[in-house]
């Protein structure tokens, strides 16, 4: 699919940028990334993704480049980081790296100073012109980042650290070509389990696919990154045929927070790969839209190391990424947090509107080990002690942070505070608790960087779905994919914000078991762009109806519809909302049968279910 001489031209040109006054280096293009890791959470705030050094307390291996120095004499480095513990200390911080130019590691330690990204001084260096090693040297394994590395002769030639003039210095920097246009019938933006059955359907049904996934493995919070288990019903309701395909990936060992085994990435993966119709684009991020009046044309979408860009061009789109991502940059109508009681009837809502959502998760476990191990001291801010410590060996979804913040833009500083309670804790249960045997021969095995979000935008549909639709079992003429789950809407533990008051890291939930009901189909497209679809958390729907939706097997059957619909869409050239008007009777056989294979496949997955017998009031089994 992708040109195999152009990426690799492109990712050299990444490693080694020079013009007249310096050199550019993005620190994600490095060659060879060591035990660094590619973040990309934060591109829509940042402008770029970033190498972390997560080691969970042990330095990790350099990262290294190869960039082409174009004359003798000494060179100014500089490194642009972020002290990632300032929003709560003004102690200098755990991330600490330095750059190693040539044979000589630079004198100044990065990334434990300031309060914000910043272009931070590594020193000077002679360099001999021609090809030199360039690396980032990571001293604690705490979280160190590094963006972007700048080589100059003049040590006040300084890039911008704005985000508008970064973001124009980095363009003009990188000279990329322009993005070439690739053209389909239907772009799916995000590769979770909503974003993958809505791909998969759409073309068993005849549909050219493109799907883009920011990250090198699918599944979304399913994925070894995230390490969250399906939960909620499939094959159920009226349209009994949707969610079969699920079986078709399915991991089938329950849990959170367990081995990346679990998970089978390679499943996903082998499920994507077998659909002919479907183009991935993996490791590709989208950026922009271009729009022709209230439809989308296409979406630039940028690969998170490379940098290479194309814009994907289809009639049909569909908003999978979770965050709302492409309706929102298209200028669809959208909501966040939750609203009043009164505004839709719903019993389960606050008196007054607010911005509260439901967090993010930042798991992670311990094993045991053969003899005692050490973690490192580590207390930036936020103090644990005998009487408010987690004396726990593991955390798992109940680990939540950044209700009360904008889990989009505050997404970095949510997924940071997550990781310093963790590192704060252990570090209090190893060096400072008295009755620590349980913890000396115990190591931190995982602990997550990509935060497994519940909440934030939600597109706004032809039909809004409500608290009063599901206690009443409303009917609806287009019902569609079915949920299962009760409404669990996460709060603050009241435990933990008592002894952590305003930065409280931990939830608990009130299971509000419901009758399975059948959600409206109008919820799946957004209401002022003409041809967007949507599956997955961002729905059309209430905070209180999202604690029902949100699990993935619900989810997945979700994007099931969305791709059989689009498959509508193709056969007559109409709209997601004509497919409503005009063509229900279509789509309605298609739901009741479902895309999923019979031949092959077998239930695998009895768990993480709301109930076995779903005639009865539910009763809880399990988060």
């Amino acid at each position: 699919m992708r040109n195999l001489l152009s990426f690799i031209l492109i990712l050299c040109a990444c490693a080694s940028v020079h013009a007249a006054d310096g050199i550019f280096v993005e620190a994600e293009s490095f060659g060879t990334k060591g035990g660094w890791v590619v973040d990309q959470q934060f591109m829509d705030q940042m402008g770029s993704p970033y190498l972390l050094a997560h080691g969970m307390g042990k330095p990790v291996d350099d990262a290294t480049a190869t960039v082409d120095i174009p004359a003798s004499g000494e060179w100014h480095v500089y490194a642009r980081t972020y002290n990632w513990t300032s929003p709560w200390t003004d102690n200098p911080g755990p991330g600490k790296f330095r750059i190693k130019a040539g044979k000589k590691t630079l004198k100044n330690t990065l990334g434990n100073t300031g309060n914000a990204w910043e272009w931070q001084y590594a020193g000077s260096v002679r360099l001999s012109a021609g090809p030199t090693a360039l690396s980032l040297v990571d001293l604690t394994g705490f979280e160190g980042r590094c963006d972007a590395v700048y080589l100059t002769m003049d040590k006040d030639d300084v890039p911008p650290s704005d985000a508008a003039g970064l973001d124009a210095f980095r363009r003009q920097m990188l000279g990329l070509p322009e993005p070439d246009t690739q053209e389909y019938d239907f772009v799916v933006v995000g590769g979770g389990i909503a974003g993958m059955c809505a791909a998969a359907a759409a073309a068993r049904l005849g549909c050219k696919v493109a799907l883009v996934n920011d990250r090198p493995v699918l599944g979304g919070n399913n994925s070894s990154e995230v390490r969250v288990h399906l939960g909620g019903y499939s094959e159920v309701g009226p349209n009994e045929g949707l969610g079969r395909m699920i079986r078709e990936f399915g991991h089938t060992i329950k849990g959170n927070a367990q081995p990346a085994s679990n998970y089978e990435d390679g499943k996903k993966q082998a499920f994507i790969d077998s659909e002919e119709n479907i183009d991935l684009f993996a490791n590709y991020h989208a950026v922009r839209v271009r729009m022709d009046g209230s439809r989308i044309e296409a979406v630039l979408v940028k690969h998170i190391e490379t940098a290479e860009e194309h814009w994907l061009s289809a009639p049909l789109f569909s908003d999978c990424t979770g965050d709302g991502t492409i309706g929102y940059l298209a200028g669809a109508h959208w909501t966040v947090g939750r609203e009043s009681r009164d505004q839709f009837g719903e019993s389960l809502a606050p008196e007054k509107a607010d911005s509260l959502v439901m967090g993010a998760s930042v798991q992670w476990y311990s094993v045991e080990e053969d003899g005692r191990t050490k973690f490192p001291e580590f207390s930036y801010g936020v103090e644990f002690n005998e009487h408010n410590c987690e004396k726990v060996t593991m955390g798992e979804w109940t680990w939540e942070t950044g209700m009360n913040l904008d889990q989009v833009e505050d997404a970095e500083r949510i997924r940071d505070y997550g990781m310093l309670v963790i590192y704060s804790n252990w570090s209090y249960l190893k060096n400072h608790e008295k009755d620590n045997a349980r913890w000396q021969d115990r190591d931190l095995e995982w602990v997550a960087y990509i935060a497994g979000k519940r909440e934030s935008r939600r597109l706004l549909g032809d039909y809004i779905l409500k608290q009063d639709d599901i206690d009443k079992n409303v009917f609806h003429e287009d019902a569609s994919f079915t949920t299962t789950w009760s409404i669990d809407l996460h709060f603050p533990d009241p435990d933990n914000s008592a002894k952590f008051p305003e930065t409280e890291f931990k939830s608990a939930t009130v299971h509000n078991w419901i009758h399975p009901y059948a959600v409206p189909y109008r919820c799946l497209y957004s209401r002022n762009i003409d041809n967007l679809f949507m599956a997955g958390r961002n729905i059309s729907q209430t905070h209180v109806a999202l604690g029902t939706t949100r699990v993935m097997r619900t989810t997945g059957m979700m994007g099931e519809v969305v791709g059989m619909a689009a498959s509508i869409c193709h056969k007559y050239s109409c709209t997601p909302r004509e497919v409503y008007q005009s063509h229900l009777d279509e789509l309605k056989p298609l739901m009741k049968e479902g895309v999923g294979k019979y031949e092959g496949t077998k239930e695998s997955q009895m768990f993480n279910l709301p109930n076995k017998l779903l005639e009865k009031p539910r009763a809880f089994i399990e988060e």
